[in-house]
C-alpha cells in the first residue's frame, strides 16, 4: 500500500511527528465523540493548612514564566512547576510591536532584549478571499519571536528575583483548604494561590468543565520549510477555494528565520463526523504548490505544526474552588477566530500581573473574588457571530463561494474604513465605534448579502450577538469613566480597591480600549 503525502513528507523528521499526530487525533475525535476521560485533579478539605511555603504555585511554564517573572518582581514568592524542561521550541511566535511592547513596559525586558528575542520580521501582510482583491496590511503580526532565546531570558530574570524553578516535574492534583492550596507535584508544595497555565488541555479546567463539549474549534496543520520561491511578504490569512469538506479553508504565511512557514486552518463545530487533523493535513499537501506556486519536490520540510484549538461560549473559565485560577488558554480567554497562545497571553499579562498582585495583598481569594480575574468581555464574545459565518454546518448546504463573497466585501468595507478599523480586529479586539461603522456601511451597500447571514448562522446565534453586541455599546459608553475611577480608588480600603480596579480592568478590556494602535 503507497504511503500518504503526509506519511511520505513527515516521515524524516526528528521527534516522530506522525506519533504526535496520531495522538492529536485520537484527542480530538474524543472530544468530538464526548469520549473524553474526566479528571478529578481538584479536591477540597475544609479543615486549615496553616502556613504555606509560596504565595503562588504556577503550573506550566511556557507560557507561565511570563506571569511567574512578573509576580517574583513584585516581591511575591513564586515556584513554577513544568513536567519537562523550560525551554521554547524552535518555530517563531507570530506578534506585532506594538503587542511586544508589553514586555518592556512590565520590566520583563530591556529594549535590547527585545530586540534579540526578534528572530524574524517581514512586511506587508496579505488578506485575500476567492477572487476579490487582495488588501495589504503592515505591522500586524509581522515580528517572529525566538521562544528559546525569550524564554531563557525571563528564565533567568524570575530565578534572580527569587522565584523557584521545578522542572520535570508533573501536575498530579491539588487540594484547595480554606487559606491554600497543596500542589501535589514532585516534593508537594503548599501555596496561597495556584494558577493554572497548562493550556486548552489543562486536567484542571477539563475536570471544571465536567463532560461539556466545545462549542467550535479552529484545526490547524503546517510546516516550516525551505525551498519556496522568495517572498518577504505574508498572508495574515487567505483563502482560494471554494467549500471543501464542508470547511472554508483559510491559509497563512511567513517568512521565518530558517525558511518559510505556512498553515492551513479552518473553523468547525465538534461534530463527529468532522474531518481529522491527518485528512486536513492531505489537503494541504494537496493545496500547497497551487498556493505558494511552489512543487512539493523543491522543498526541505525543517518542522510540522499541527494541532486543534476548543473553544467554548462559557469562557472565561472561572473555577470553582477558591485560591486556583486559569490564565492564559486555560482559562479560553480568546476569541473563537484566534489560536489564543503567546498573543492572548501578552494581551492580558499587565491586567493578570497586577490583578494577581492586588489579590494577593488584599487576600481576595475565594472563587468570587477570583472570578472578577475572568470578567465577561462583549468584544470577545460577538466575534462568535464572525466565527459562525466563517464556518459550515455538517448538513448545511450553501453555495460554494458563499463564505469567500462575504468575507471579501466585509474586510473591503472594513478597509475602506481605515486602518483604526481593521487593524485592532486583525489582532483580536473588536471595539464599538469600528464595528457599528462596518456593519452600517456594509448593510447599506450589500442588504443581500447581509441578508444571507441571517439564515446561515441561525436565529438563536444572531440574538445572542445582538445581546453581546448591545453590552458592547454600553461598555464602550461606560469607558470615558476609567480615567477617573481608578485614581479615585486609591483612598479606598485594599479589598475594595482590588474591585474596583477589576472593574475598570473589564470596562476597559471589554470595550477594546486597552488596544492602542
Amino acid at each position: 500500500m503507497s504511503l500518504s503525502l503526509t506519511e511520505t513528507l513527515l516521515a524524516p523528521l526528528v521527534g516522530n511527528p506522525l506519533a504526535g499526530l496520531a495522538q492529536a487525533d485520537d484527542l480530538w475525535r474524543r472530544y468530538r465523540t464526548g469520549n473524553v476521560p474526566q479528571t478529578e485533579v481538584v479536591q477540597t478539605l475544609d479543615e486549615g493548612l496553616g502556613e504555606v511555603e509560596w504565595d503562588v504555585v504556577i503550573c506550566g511554564s511556557t507560557l507561565g514564566v511570563l506571569l511567574a517573572a512578573g509576580l517574583a518582581q513584585l516581591g511575591w514568592r513564586v515556584a513554577l512547576i513544568e513536567r519537562g524542561m523550560l525551554r521554547g521550541r524552535d518555530q517563531e511566535w507570530n506578534i506585532s510591536r506594538r503587542e511586544l511592547a508589553a514586555l518592556v513596559n512590565l520590566g520583563l525586558l530591556t529594549e535590547a532584549e527585545l530586540e534579540q528575542v526578534i528572530a524574524s520580521e517581514y512586511n506587508p501582510a496579505r488578506i485575500q478571499f476567492g477572487t476579490g482583491d487582495p488588501l495589504w496590511v503592515r505591522d500586524v503580526l509581522n515580528v517572529g519571536v525566538d521562544p528559546v532565546v525569550l524564554l531563557e531570558i525571563l528564565k533567568q530574570k524570575f530565578l534572580a528575583a527569587g522565584g523557584k524553578l521545578l522542572e520535570n516535574t508533573a501536575f498530579a492534583g491539588a487540594v484547595v483548604h480554606p487559606d491554600g492550596v497543596q500542589v501535589n507535584a514532585g516534593p508537594g508544595l503548599t501555596t496561597r494561590l495556584m494558577v493554572d497555565a497548562m493550556g486548552h488541555f489543562s486536567p484542571v479546567a477539563r475536570q471544571a468543565r465536567g463532560n461539556q463539549r466545545p462549542d467550535a474549534g479552529c484545526l490547524v496543520v503546517g510546516t516550516c520549510a525551505e525551498g519556496f520561491p522568495h517572498n518577504d511578504s505574508g498572508d495574515l490569512i487567505v483563502s482560494f477555494t471554494p467549500i471543501r469538506h464542508q470547511c472554508q479553508y483559510f491559509w497563512e504565511a511567513f517568512p521565518a528565520r530558517d525558511g518559510r512557514t505556512t498553515y492551513l486552518f479552518t473553523y468547525v463545530d465538534a461534530d463527529p463526523r468532522r474531518l481529522s487533523l491527518t485528512e486536513l493535513f492531505e489537503d494541504y499537501w494537496t493545496l500547497l504548490p497551487e498556493y505558494q506556486q511552489v512543487s512539493l519536490d523543491n522543498l526541505t520540510v525543517k518542522r510540522a505544526l499541527f494541532g486543534f484549538f476548543p473553544c467554548y461560549r462559557h469562557s472565561p473559565l472561572r473555577y470553582p474552588w477558591g485560591r486556583t485560577l486559569a490564565v492564559g488558554d486555560s482559562s479560553g480567554h480568546q476569541s473563537p477566530l484566534s489560536f489564543g497562545g503567546f498573543g492572548a497571553m501578552i494581551r492580558h499579562l499587565q491586567r493578570l500581573t497586577e490583578g494577581i498582585h492586588d489579590a494577593l495583598t488584599s487576600d481576595c481569594l475565594d472563587a468570587k473574588a477570583l472570578g472578577q480575574l475572568q470578567p465577561y468581555q462583549p468584544n470577545l464574545s460577538v466575534t462568535w457571530l464572525f466565527q459562525k459565518s466563517m464556518s459550515v454546518g455538517m448538513d448545511q448546504t450553501l453555495p460554494d463561494q458563499r463564505i469567500n463573497t462575504l468575507l471579501a466585501t466585509i474586510f473591503a468595507d472594513m478597509a475602506g474604513l481605515g486602518d483604526a478599523t481593521l487593524k485592532p480586529f486583525l489582532q483580536d479586539v473588536v471595539q464599538f465605534p469600528p464595528l457599528a461603522k462596518t456593519l452600517l456601511v456594509t448593510g447599506f451597500k450589500h442588504p443581500a448579502l447581509v441578508a444571507q447571514i441571517i439564515p446561515q448562522v441561525g436565529m438563536p446565534t444572531l440574538l445572542g450577538w445582538l445581546r453581546h453586541y448591545g453590552s458592547l455599546a454600553g461598555y464602550s459608553a461606560l469607558a470615558p469613566l476609567l480615567q477617573t475611577v481608578k485614581p479615585a480608588a486609591d483612598a479606598l480600603s485594599p479589598v475594595q480597591r482590588y474591585y474596583i480596579h477589576r472593574w475598570v480592568d473589564a470596562l476597559s478590556y471589554g470595550s477594546g480600549q486597552d488596544y492602542h494602535g
